[in-house]
């Protein structure tokens, strides 16, 4: 196969898995998912492969917060409410997960052990690493930092959502959408994202170029990070 036939293929093949990648309509189950998302007593396996995605999830979120290009969308729209009602923004964070929980309720969406420990583990990772994450001068690094973290927060994603032991409150409003709208997770994802980002700024929360990269590039990181941990974990079985 000559040189130009090889690049016309794996042009052709990276096309093909970009369109994989980005049209992933569902969460996979795999053999370390959870039977039952409502389970309080899981596998360890399981339980461990929450927990693990969960802390790749605060990791990546502290990483994005480091990087100084910009708060996520929900932190933008925590920001703003805590402007308008003088409440502090871990108040105006807490009620904003318990506004978007009631969003569930029409969704038929139901908490469970992974709902609980999604506020309780990403909390933690975010307070335990920020202080060593590097907070680059340049704005070219801070752009850099602040993909990584999105990246991580796609794959945490993946790896916590096929756990199956129920997803955290804004996770769980993006798949009961999707589940409802049957349109791509990639898209139902940017959309709610883009949503919260245009209402934050109205209540006056403040936006930068990490704001609007995570709130355009979750939704594909998500669905990446489900694509890659549905892969790897079907070809180990």
């Amino acid at each position: 196969m000559s040189s130009q036939c090889r690049e016309v293929y794996c042009a052709v093949s990276n096309i093909e898995l970009s369109m994989k990648i980005f049209s992933v309509k569902s969460i996979p189950i795999v053999s370390w998912s959870s039977d039952h998302a409502l389970s309080f007593r899981p596998r360890i396996l399981t339980l461990c492969i929450l927990c693990a995605g969960l802390t790749v999830f605060g990791i990546g979120d502290a990483l994005l917060i480091a990087s100084g290009a910009g708060n996520s969308p929900w932190t933008v729209l925590s920001q703003g409410v805590s402007q308008i009602s003088g409440w502090s923004i871990g108040v105006t964070t807490f009620l904003t997960s318990l506004a978007v929980l009631l969003f569930w309720i029409p969704l038929k969406q139901k908490p469970g052990i992974g709902t609980i420990l999604n506020v309780v583990l990403i909390s933690i990772a975010i307070e335990v690493s920020l202080p060593y994450l590097p907070q680059p001068d340049s704005y070219g690094l801070q752009v850099v930092e602040a993909g990584l973290g999105i990246l991580l927060v796609g794959f945490g994603s993946g790896l916590y959502l096929i756990a199956n032991l129920g997803p955290g409150p804004r996770d769980g409003l993006m798949t009961g959408l999707q589940r409802v709208t049957n349109l791509p997770v990639a898209r139902v994802r940017t959309a709610i994202e883009v949503a919260v980002v245009f209402f934050g700024w109205l209540l006056g929360g403040t936006i930068g170029l990490g704001t609007l990269m995570f709130a355009f590039g979750i939704g594909p990181a998500v669905s990446m990070g489900l694509y890659v941990v549905n892969y790897f974990s079907t070809r180990s079985t």
